[in-house]
C-alpha cells in the first residue's frame, strides 16, 4: 500500500531468525560442542596415560640397564625392551658428549622429550631416560616415532567422530524441530483460516492440554474480547452515523424550506446558504468517517472536476474581504471510482488548508490526468510540516492560533489507503505548497 507521500513502503529487514532455525542450529552446536569437548578430553586422557606409562617403562629399564652395567662394567649391558637404545658414557667420555650430543649432556635426571627432523628430512620422536652419577652416566632412548603415527591416526578417527555426531545432531534437530513446530504451525494456519471471519472457531479444542493449548486458549480469549470490541464500535459507527443523519435531515429540509422564500433578504440567504453548505460537509464527513470505520470501499462514480468547482464556490462565499483568488485549471473529464462524499472530504481538506493558511494571493485546484494538484501561495512548508503533517493531531507550524484539531489531513491518509491513493504535500516552486491527491486507475 502506499505510503502519503507517494512512495512503496519498505519492507523491514528481518535479521531474526525462525524459531525452526534456531532449534535445528541449538541441536547443532550443542551436538558438535559436546562431542569436540568429548574428543578432546578422550585425546588429553589418552596422551596422559600413555606417556605415564612410557615413563614408567623406562624409569624400571634404565634402573635395571645401571644394574646391569655394574654387574659386568667390561660389557655393554642388554636393554629389556627391543624399543628402547641404550647408552652408557664414561666419565673419560663427558667432554666428547659435550661437543657430540650438548642436550643430552646439559640434561638432568628424569624423562626428557625430544623431537625434531633427521638430515634426510624425516621427523623423528623419542623419549630419553637420564641417570647420571659421578663416573657414569646411562641414557635410554624410546622411540615414539610409532607412538605419533598411532597419536595421528587416532586424531583423524576422533575427527571423523566429531563430523559423524555433528550430522546426527543436525538430523535430529531437523527431526525435532519439526515435531516441536508442528502444533505452533497448525495453531497458525487454523489461526490464519478463521482470522478472516467476524467469528473465528475456538482454538483450543483442536489441540491437547500443553503450553500450545494454553496459548490457544489465549488466542480465544483475546479473539473473544476484540471481536466484542469490533461489533461495539461498528455497532457506536452505525447508530451515531443514523442519529446524526436525522437532525441534518431535518436541517437540510428546513433550511431548502427557508430558501425557496421569496421575502429573505440578502443577508439572511446568504446564512442560510452557510448553514446548507455546512450540512452538506457533515453529511459528507459522516459518510467517509462511516467507510473509514467499517475498512469498506463505498461504491460510486464521481467527476473530480465537478466537486473541486464545487468547493471553490463553497469557500469563495466564505472568503470575506480576504485578499484571495479561487480558480480551477485543466479541462480534463476526470471519473473516480468512489464516492462523491470520499471525494469531497479528501479533496476539501486540501482545498480547506490552502485557503486556511494562504492571507493573500491564489489557490489553484488544477486537474492532472490521474491526479489533481493545490497549489497555494501562502507561507509554505518546514522541514518538520512535510515530515509530520499527515499525523493524526499534528498541527503544523504554521497553524498558530486557528481552529481545528489536526485530524484532517489525518482522515486524508487514511481514506488513501482504503481506496489506494496517494497524497503529497512538498513546497511551491516559488513559495507555497502544492498537495498532489493522485487516484488509483480504474
Amino acid at each position: 500500500m502506499p505510503t502519503p507521500d507517494g512512495a512503496a513502503p519498505r519492507r523491514k529487514t528481518q535479521y531474526r531468525r525462525r524459531l525452526r532455525t534456531r532449534l535445528i542450529l541449538s541441536f547443532l552446536l550443542l551436538g558438535f560442542g559436546l562431542t569436540l569437548m568429548l574428543a578432546i578430553t578422550t585425546n588429553w586422557a589418552r596422551a596422559r596415560v600413555e606417556d605415564q606409562l612410557v615413563e614408567d617403562v623406562m624409569n624400571r629399564n634404565i634402573d635395571e640397564y645401571a644394574r646391569r652395567y655394574y654387574a659386568d662394567p667390561e660389557r655393554k649391558p642388554a636393554v629389556p625392551v627391543e624399543q628402547i637404545r641404550g647408552r652408557v658414557v664414561s666419565r673419560n667420555n663427558f667432554e666428547a658428549l659435550r661437543v657430540e650430543q650438548p642436550d643430552w649432556y646439559a640434561f638432568s635426571d628424569g624423562i626428557h622429550n625430544m623431537s625434531g627432523v633427521n638430515e634426510d628430512g624425516t621427523p623423528f620422536a623419542y623419549k630419553l631416560a637420564v641417570r647420571k652419577t659421578p663416573d657414569t652416566w646411562f641414557f635410554l632412548a624410546y622411540d615414539m616415532s610409532q607412538s605419533m603415527l598411532g597419536k595421528r591416526q587416532f586424531n583423524n578417527a576422533l575427527i571423523g567422530v566429531v563430523i559423524v555426531f555433528t550430522g546426527l545432531s543436525l538430523l535430529i534437530g531437523w527431526w525435532a524441530a519439526s515435531r516441536v513446530m508442528s502444533p505452533v504451525s497448525e495453531l497458525a494456519q487454523r489461526l490464519r483460516v478463521s482470522g478472516g471471519s467476524s467469528q473465528p472457531d475456538a482454538l483450543a479444542s483442536h489441540f491437547p492440554d500443553d503450553e500450545v493449548g494454553e496459548l490457544a486458549k489465549a488466542l480465544d480469549d483475546y479473539s473473544s474480547r476484540l471481536t466484542e470490541v469490533v461489533k461495539r464500535d461498528r455497532e457506536f459507527n452505525a447508530d451515531v452515523s443514523h442519529e446524526l443523519r436525522t437532525p441534518l435531515a431535518v436541517i437540510k429540509g428546513a433550511v431548502e424550506l427557508s430558501l425557496s422564500r421569496s421575502d429573505l433578504d440578502d443577508k439572511t440567504r446568504s446564512r442560510l446558504q452557510r448553514i446548507q453548505r455546512a450540512e452538506a460537509q457533515c453529511t459528507d464527513l459522516i459518510s467517509a468517517l462511516l467507510l473509514l470505520s467499517r475498512n469498506e470501499r463505498g461504491p460510486g462514480s464521481t467527476d473530480v472536476g465537478k466537486v473541486a468547482e464545487q468547493l471553490l464556490d463553497a469557500h469563495r462565499a466564505q472568503l470575506g474581504g480576504k485578499p484571495l483568488e479561487l480558480r480551477l485549471e485543466g479541462g480534463i473529464e476526470q471519473r473516480v471510482d468512489a464516492p462523491e462524499s470520499a471525494i469531497n472530504v479528501a479533496l476539501g481538506n486540501l482545498v480547506g488548508n490552502a485557503v486556511k493558511y494562504t492571507p493573500s494571493g491564489e489557490v489553484v485546484v488544477r486537474l492532472l490526468p490521474g491526479a489533481v494538484e493545490v497549489v497555494d501561495s501562502g507561507p509554505g512548508l518546514s522541514a518538520e510540516d512535510a515530515a509530520r503533517l499527515f499525523e493524526r493531531g499534528y498541527r503544523g507550524t504554521h497553524a498558530e492560533h486557528s481552529q481545528g484539531g489536526g485530524i484532517g489531513l489525518s482522515i486524508v491518509r487514511r481514506l488513501c489507503e482504503l481506496y489506494g491513493w496517494s497524497v503529497q504535500v512538498r513546497p511551491g516552486d516559488v513559495r507555497g505548497v502544492v498537495a498532489t491527491l493522485r487516484f488509483s486507475p480504474m
